[in-house]
């Protein structure tokens, strides 16, 4: 019984570089596609314009919370595509002291143009993977990161 748990939480621990290895290759990937377009702006930026995209009208703090950075990282990010005219910050209708980000038409205008060159990439990626494996391993990975949550409580 032991040595299956260890022989899990082996390829548990492989999957997870893989997982980083993939991250950190498709970053390249997209960055350079993006640089070709618009050299100033970054991968970084392009993540919380990819979660507003999804979640138009959060918070700062649920920004930093959904990209798994620290807060004054993120207020950096929001500065940068506030001047570049992506976002504007909305005070919340109940406590003024809470910002709300959201995008301006601007910001997603330029999903028409960003969101293929993400899709791309990832199609590159999946290759010929059967379309099986991939809905499996998006379970899988699901289910992983959900047996997580009981401990970050």
């Amino acid at each position: 019984m032991k040595k299956a748990k260890n022989q899990k939480a082996a390829l548990a621990l492989e999957l997870a570089r893989a997982q980083n290895e993939m991250r950190s290759k498709m970053r390249q990937v997209i960055q350079t596609k993006i640089s070709a377009l618009d050299p100033d702006l970054s991968f970084e930026l392009l993540e919380v314009i990819g979660l507003l995209w999804r979640s138009d009208g959060i918070n700062q703090q649920e920004i930093s919370d959904r990209l798994s950075k620290d807060k004054s990282s993120v207020t950096y990010l929001i500065n940068a595509l506030v001047k570049r005219a992506l976002v504007k910050r909305i005070e919340h209708e109940k406590d003024r002291r809470h910002k709300l980000i959201f995008l301006t038409d601007k910001g997603k205008q330029i999903r028409k143009v960003i969101y293929p060159l993400v899709l791309e990439s990832y199609a590159d990626a999946c290759g010929d993977i059967d379309l099986e494996i991939l809905k499996q391993n998006t379970v899988m990975i699901r289910e992983m990161t959900k047996n997580l949550d009981a401990f970050g409580d």
